[in-house]
């Protein structure tokens, strides 16, 4: 079946219904639309499975369409976006845009820290003061009031980049396991928190159902799916798949699901397993799906092998957990319109990756000013969405989470178990389906640059967050010894080739050096006003120290 739509009359309709949707969204996001109606009543409860469809308490069938709001797995520790717009303007427009549910990733190493950075005072009034669990009752709290379940997403162990295996050297498979619990019963009363994705993307060394305590993610997951549900029975354990399947193919990070039907994850509580694959576009990894003669046509196929079938023979339920575009290529809108009608067509469940525009592979479902939506995602998502009028947000409640101990990490690895020498096929492509604005397990203390030209009035450190082979994300305090009405960075970036997000400037690159300028939020200071703004780049290799040259008017 082709998966590009020929009727254009259905074509007309499909558009007239997506720029309904975007306008009622953009009233939302404007506060110019509320219903009486109590937003957490819309909100499901409780969700459990039956046989490859999630339902509710009642029995109704039940579609999750989440987006993911990423941010508190990265040194942030806190949801991204949080400098430029308030947290209620963020999920009223995720709601207004019809997703009855939001992702939350999350770190380990965020769990334990005492505070969160980059959270604008002015804009978010309360929040700067919490520490990062606190800060996460109150995202489940206000998203609760916005008519939004929650789904917990490990996302990874510390903030410093995506792990193969659900343990490191730092973060052993029990502190895994004790920080899970620790959630399940922190959040034991609040029905809004339906599930929680145990680990994300598995690859590289993850095997499924292969017998090595050390490696099979199928093992680990039903230790602490049982863990999870011990404390709170009422929870979805979401399982995603691994990357080298066992007939030696290899897919997405995370999507290989092939191996599930016949080695299932098996709980001590029933119909509470949900499968999770991954899948993204050519623009994020060239695939050789994508380059098949039958392309787009043959990607249902695909989908089918490796995850699909759960839910065409009534295995299980399937949660499409990342899945997202630039939408800047034909073959791009190709995999999302065929996407779209196979999630249409199987009523499957999904979480869009990503809201945030801060995404290097797939930016997000609004502009660089965390408002603007992006009208052509959208109406291409609109079949699949049921954009409403949002209801009017509750009152600020009190979160109901349970109080706990503030966890503490393990005090050594040794219930880790250690992976075998495991040969890693240098075949395998390694897709870079997470979006990469990864930062480093301790945020770097900013330092002057030698040399740095620092004009009267302002000053500037660099704050290196990651590399990767093809490009680095970057951080740029920047500190007002005056008042300043514009200003201006730039520095020596040889290899550099493109900016593709900034926040808190705007920035150019011409023969290998980076220029940016301050906008929006930290466009103007005020004396001794700090902001911390960043940027991330293409490049094959990253500036280590370079020196700044800094301008003020």
């Amino acid at each position: 079946m082709s998966a590009l739509r020929t009727n254009w009359s259905s074509t007309r309709r499909v558009l007239r219904r997506a720029a309904a949707f975007v306008a009622g969204a953009t009233l939302v996001a404007a506060g110019a639309i509320a219903s009486p109606a109590s937003a957490a009543s819309t909100l499901p409860g409780w969700l459990s499975t039956n046989g490859s469809t999630i339902v509710t308490a009642a029995g109704a069938p039940f579609t999750i369409k989440a987006a993911a709001w990423f941010g508190m797995e990265t040194s942030n520790c806190a949801p991204h976006g949080l400098w430029s717009i308030s947290l209620d303007d963020g999920l009223a427009a995720i709601a207004g845009m019809g997703f009855n549910a939001i992702r939350l990733p999350f770190s380990n190493e965020c769990l334990t820290a005492k505070a969160s950075n980059s959270i604008n005072a002015a804009v978010n009034p309360g929040l700067v003061s919490l520490t990062p669990l606190q800060l996460m009752d109150t995202v489940v709290a206000r998203a609760k009031a916005h008519g939004l379940s929650v789904i917990l997403d490990r996302h990874r162990p510390d903030s410093a980049a995506q792990s193969e295996l659900w343990y490191t050297a730092q973060y052993s498979e029990q502190r895994w396991i004790d920080d899970w619990k620790m959630l399940a019963g922190r959040y034991k009363n609040e029905p809004s928190v339906i599930g929680v994705d145990l680990h994300n993307e598995p690859h590289g060394a993850a095997c499924w159902n292969c017998g090595d305590p050390a490696r099979d993610w199928r093992a680990a997951a039903t230790r602490a799916g049982n863990a999870v549900l011990a404390v709170n029975p009422n929870l979805l354990i979401i399982v995603e798949g691994v990357e080298r399947q066992n007939d030696g193919s290899s897919t997405w990070w995370g999507g290989g699901l092939k191996d599930a039907g016949a080695a299932p994850v098996t709980l001590a509580v029933k119909n509470r397993v949900v499968y999770s694959p991954h899948d993204y576009p050519a623009s994020v990894y060239a695939q050789p799906w994508f380059s098949a003669s039958g392309y787009p046509a043959n990607l249902e196929a695909v989908w089918d092998a490796n995850w699909g079938y759960l839910v065409r023979k009534n295995i299980a339920p399937v949660l499409l957990g990342e899945f997202g575009t630039k939408l800047e290529t034909a073959s791009d809108r190709a995999w999302l319109d065929a996407l779209v009608g196979y999630l249409a067509k199987t009523k499957i469940s999904y979480a869009y990756w990503s809201f945030n525009p801060n995404s290097g592979d797939t930016g997000g479902l609004v502009g660089d000013d965390w408002r603007t939506p992006q009208k052509a995602k959208l109406a291409a998502l609109a079949p699949i969405l049921t954009p409403a009028a949002a209801p009017a947000p509750q009152p600020n409640p009190a979160p109901t989470a349970t109080p706990q101990p503030t966890p503490k990490p393990s005090a050594s690895a040794s219930t880790t178990p250690k992976p075998t020498a495991t040969p890693k096929p240098t075949a395998t492509p390694k897709p870079t389906a997470t979006p990469k604005p990864a930062t480093p397990s301790a945020s770097p203390t900013p330092t002057a640059q030698p040399g740095a030209s620092s004009p009267a009035g302002i000053t500037a450190a660099w704050v290196p967050q990651s590399t990767w082979g093809e490009g680095y994300v970057a951080e740029v305090t920047v500190t007002a010894t005056g008042p300043v009405k514009k200003w201006s960075v730039s520095f020596d970036a040889p290899g550099t080739t493109a900016v593709s997000n900034a926040w808190g400037m705007s920035c150019s690159v011409a023969a290998g050096r980076v220029t940016c300028t301050g906008r929006d939020w930290a466009a103007a200071l005020a004396p001794g006003q700090t902001v911390r703004v960043g940027l991330q780049a293409a490049a094959t290799r990253a500036p280590s120290a370079p020196t700044l040259t800094v301008s003020a008017s």
